[in-house]
C-alpha cells in the first residue's frame, strides 16, 4: 500500500509534508508490529530498550546515564526503571562515588529475559525484510542526513495565529 492509501489523503502540499507524514505513519507502523512482539513478555520498548541499555554497558548505569543512552528521549526513565524493579529485571543501589546517585543494575532475571528476546531479532528485522541490505543502508543514511539538519526554529506564542 502507499501513504496516500492508507491514510486516504491523495495531495500533499509538497514532497517534504509527504515525507514528514510517511516517516510519522512508518514509524507508528513499525512500532504497532513491535509492541505486539513484545506484549508475550509484558515488557514495554522503553522497558526492553533499558535492559539492552543495561546489558551492553556491562556494569551499573545511574538513571541519568540512562536516559542519556534512550532511543526516546522524553521517556521517564526514574518510572521506567521503578516498574523493572518491581518485575526483578532490575535492582537499584546507591551509587558508592555519588551518595546522591542510585545505580541501576541487571539482574540475573532480567539477563535471562534479554537471552530469551534476542531469539526475537529476525522477527524484529523482518519489520524491514522488504528492504534489501543496500536499500536499508541508504534508508539509514537518509534518516541520519535529517538529524543532522539544523533544528526547527521556535515559534513564539505571538506569532502563532489563532482562529476561532
Amino acid at each position: 500500500m502507499t501513504l496516500e492509501k492508507d491514510i486516504n489523503q491523495h495531495v500533499f502540499r509538497s514532497e517534504y509534508q509527504k515525507a514528514a507524514i510517511n516517516l510519522i505513519y512508518t514509524f507508528n507502523w513499525a512500532n504497532e508490529k513491535l509492541n505486539r512482539l513484545f506484549e508475550p513478555f509484558d515488557i514495554t520498548q522503553q522497558q526492553f530498550n533499558i535492559l539492552r541499555i543495561l546489558r551492553g554497558a556491562g556494569q551499573p548505569l545511574s538513571t541519568l546515564q540512562i536516559r542519556q543512552r534512550m532511543l526516546d528521549k522524553m521517556s521517564d526513565t526514574s518510572r521506567i526503571v521503578d516498574r523493572l524493579v518491581k518485575k526483578g529485571l532490575v535492582k537499584k543501589s546507591v551509587c558508592r562515588e555519588d551518595r546522591r546517585l542510585v545505580d541501576v543494575l541487571l539482574t540475573d532475571k532480567g539477563k535471562k529475559l534479554l537471552q530469551v528476546m534476542d531469539g526475537l531479532n529476525e522477527e524484529m528485522d523482518a519489520i524491514f525484510k522488504f528492504l534489501n541490505e543496500s536499500e536499508a543502508r541508504q534508508l539509514n543514511t537518509l534518516l541520519d542526513q535529517i538529524r543532522k539538519n539544523e533544528p526547527i526554529p521556535e515559534v513564539k506564542p505571538a506569532e502563532t495565529p489563532i482562529t476561532g
